[in-house]
């Protein structure tokens, strides 16, 4: 209960904030120095910007649509039990909360190559930082225009909404043993994040949204995703993996309501 009030009363102060500028404008002054400090304390001045050798993040320059905007993120060294990513930090810079999502990953994925899909408030750097099993940081960037996501509505009306909330999909083509198979899951879900607009009620909509996805093979986690404000209605992940053996691939998510969804798929 104290964490939905405190997401409450933030995503309040958010939004008054955000709204006494252009949606359209970036802030005059850059907050990465000021944002990199925030989440990354006395280890903000080791981060390695510009690390195109490593990962490679990719996003329409203009968006189509601010609310469902698609990241991709691609590694370019493979993931060994010595050497591996175990965790991408995602920042929106301008978005109200800018820390948007934290993925924890395993070294059995083999190369990441991961797309996912996030509410976009302006004009604004998009950031993946990715920290090595070692504890560095290495990041790259990308410049994104978009204006309006985080505070635009849900696409479907309140009722359907709420009718098919939980309901889940996992899809891939008929995989191999033994060879790389992309995969995706998709969780519908209205994932209010606290900045919409209730236009009948004239109130904003209670923050009702995704916190947690879990995936996992013969119960090992693979990828483990810590989701903010920015996700999209409903959320999906896609990533590619490689089956080593027969099993079952597993998604299990949670949101904030403490409601907890789960879908299997057998290989």
């Amino acid at each position: 209960m104290f964490n939905r009030i405190v997401s409450l009363v933030i995503a309040s102060l958010a939004l008054s904030f955000f709204s006494v500028s252009s949606y359209a404008v970036t802030p005059t002054e850059p907050l990465w120095p000021t944002l990199k400090v925030e989440y990354f304390g006395d280890r903000a001045a080791s981060i390695r910007e510009n690390a195109d050798d490593l990962l490679v993040i990719e996003a329409p320059k203009r968006a189509e649509d601010a609310a469902i905007v698609p990241f991709t993120i691609k590694s370019l060294v493979p993931q060994t039990a010595d050497k591996y990513i175990k965790n991408i930090h995602i920042i929106i810079d301008n978005n109200p909360v800018p820390y948007s999502a934290n993925f924890h990953l395993s070294p059995d994925l083999g190369l990441i190559n991961i797309t996912t899909r996030m509410r976009v408030d302006q004009y604004t750097f998009v950031r993946a930082i990715a920290e090595m099993n070692d504890g560095s940081l290495h990041m790259v960037s990308r410049f994104v225009k978009a204006s309006g996501g985080c505070s635009a509505p849900a696409g479907k009306d309140a009722a359907a909404a709420l009718a098919r909330l939980g309901k889940m999909q996992i899809r891939m083509r008929k995989p191999t043993i033994g060879e790389p198979v992309q995969a995706q899951v998709i969780v519908s879900h209205p994932n209010y994040n606290g900045l919409q607009f209730d236009q009948a009620s004239r109130l904003y909509i209670r923050e009702h949204r995704i916190t947690r996805i879990d995936i996992s093979y013969n119960d090992k986690v693979l990828l483990a995703v810590d989701t903010g404000i920015s996700f999209s209605e409903d959320p999906s992940i896609r990533f590619t993996f490689t089956p080593s053996e027969a099993g079952v691939l597993k998604a299990d998510v949670k949101d904030t309501k403490d409601q907890e969804f789960t879908l299997s798929k057998k290989i």
